[in-house]
């Protein structure tokens, strides 16, 4: 993060309204430079940014705005190791000259009366001359060897590594020399993954608004000091870095990547971009699903309104109401004579209109050569005149386009929602017919949307780019249950195994 236009940001003040003109931003207020990591403390999710900027959220979904931290810095990064909170926060006294500070807390609750941000002292620095400036934390608790380590930096010059000490958020044996591991960088961070670490990083121009060129890039490597190589083998001392995140639709400037991880497979990474556009150009919050392809981190995008097809990972199945289905354009019927027969000349009388020879796709004759011309999408008006009135019964199918296949998602308003989304009802397409988990942890599709918990079903992407999909709430259920895919005819919801296929689902356009 530059020092340019840092007075701008240091003053970022407005609270900033969703706006839903793009793919489900987080609602309330969400303006912010620089987020950390986010962290948890009962039950709450906590985020800080340049300036003490300090976003709260009951749900991971709605974001208001909370007490302002003691030191006004620039790009904190927070985390929390036994009873304590470690915060991490920079400050320049010269274009490079730049010191990172330490403040620690029982708990990040300004309501608690233990919320107590004392300071711990400098961490790192830089003095102006050496090729480094001192800003941007990382912090990275190490899963195997519970070793602390601290990366920080910026364009002016190297991104580097020191140790701390897990007991006490402070340096580890301060005069050892810094490492360097990365260069024409900043906001960098480290996650550890199935034996690699994993250096990310923003490249590009800050602090430009709608003119910036943030993007986020990643390399990897076996040991935490490095070598940091992409994955066309060019170490990021030397400038590399594989692309992760970069400016898309109406929202520019991805920067300061963050990770959570929910458990089961499920995480998810926090950012900040430069600019949206649909918010006058202002610096915002996101938060996105993680997914892992061959060995590498993948950005992957929030779910989107719209009518889709389930399929089952596990059987190739869809998800439908059980209900008569209807084959799309009626069924077949012969057209012509049947295969191998000689065909009458065209004209002839017999021929339907518009079918003669080499004029039908397919083999040439029969109940294989089509129509002749396109078959329209069948709708549900067309067929949906002999379905039960009542309540409605879920099963699996042979996905044929048909209209008891296709499900409408739309997010609800006012109904709350988790990490990074809110939560949506799912309607059998062109009707009010509603899916809806109930006592027993069975499917049916109930004839109108009441917005009961048992309606409202959250989405989490999977790190395969799957779906796991879940009510907010199952009557008298003692644990959360998950779509679930019995056999190839039959649906349920199950508690969720991360190791099986059975609730994983793959969510297509129709």
């Amino acid at each position: 993060m530059k020092k340019l236009l840092m007075a701008a940001i240091l003053v970022l003040t407005i609270a900033f309204y969703v706006h839903h003109s793009h793919v489900f931003a987080l609602d309330g207020q969400i303006g912010i430079h620089d987020p950390s990591t986010i962290a948890m403390c009962d039950g709450k999710y906590y985020t800080y940014g340049t300036g003490g900027t300090t976003l709260i959220s009951d749900d991971g979904w709605t974001w208001r705005q909370g007490p302002r931290l003691p030191r006004r810095g620039l790009a904190p990064d927070v985390i929390h190791i036994g009873d304590k909170y470690f915060l991490y926060i920079a400050a320049n006294s010269g274009v490079t000259k730049a010191d990172i500070f330490l403040l620690t807390n029982k708990t990040l609750d300004p309501n608690s009366p233990d919320y107590k941000w004392e300071e711990g002292g400098i961490v790192a620095s830089s003095d102006g001359v050496e090729d480094c400036n001192a800003i941007d934390p990382g912090v990275l608790h190490d899963p195997t060897t519970k070793r602390l380590w601290l990366v920080y930096g910026s364009y002016f010059g190297y991104i580097r590594l020191v140790e701390l000490d897990p007991q006490t958020g402070k340096r580890l044996n301060p005069a050892v020399k810094p490492v360097n591991i990365a260069i024409n960088s900043e906001a960098a961070i480290m996650i550890y993954r199935e034996g690699w670490y994993y250096l990310l990083v923003t490249h590009g121009s800050c602090c430009r608004g709608a003119d910036s060129g943030y993007n986020i890039r990643v390399g990897r490597a076996k040991k935490v000091t490095g070598p940091f190589i992409d994955n066309m083998g060019v170490d990021m001392i030397q400038g590399g870095g594989k692309l992760f995140a970069a400016s898309a639709g109406r929202v520019i400037g991805p920067g300061h990547f963050g990770l959570f991880d929910l458990g089961d497979g499920v995480q998810r990474f926090s950012l900040h971009y430069e600019a949206d556009l649909d918010r006058g150009g202002a610096s915002v919050l996101d938060i996105r699903p993680l997914q892992w392809k061959d060995g590498w981190p993948v950005a992957g995008e929030n779910l989107q309104a719209g009518t889709y097809q389930f399929e089952s990972v596990r059987t190739g199945t869809a998800l439908e109401l059980a209900v008569e289905g209807f084959p799309v354009g009626g069924r077949p019927v012969r057209r012509g004579p049947p295969p191998g027969a000689t065909p009458p000349a065209a004209g002839n009388q017999g021929t339907p209109p518009g079918i003669g020879p080499g004029t039908g796709p397919g083999t040439g004759g029969g109940i294989f050569a089509g129509i002749g011309r396109p078959i329209p999408t069948q709708e549900v008006a067309e067929v949906s005149q002999k379905w039960p009135t009542g309540n409605v019964n879920i099963r699996m199918g042979n996905y044929m386009l048909q209209a008891q296949q296709k499900w409408t998602i739309e997010p609800v308003t006012n109904a709350g929602g988790y990490l990074g989304a809110p939560y949506f009802k799912i309607t059998i397409a062109g009707t009010t017919r509603t899916l809806t988990a109930t006592e027993g942890g069975e499917l049916i599709a109930l004839p109108a949307f009441t917005g009961s918990p048992e309606q409202l079903w959250r989405f989490d992407q999977l790190a395969d780019g799957s779906w796991r999909i879940s009510p907010k709430a199952i009557p008298n259920a003692k644990e959360p249950l998950a779509l679930s895919a019995v056999g190839s005819s039959f649906a349920t919801l199950a508690k969720f195994d991360p190791k099986s296929e059975k609730q994983r689902w793959l969510i297509k356009t129709p």
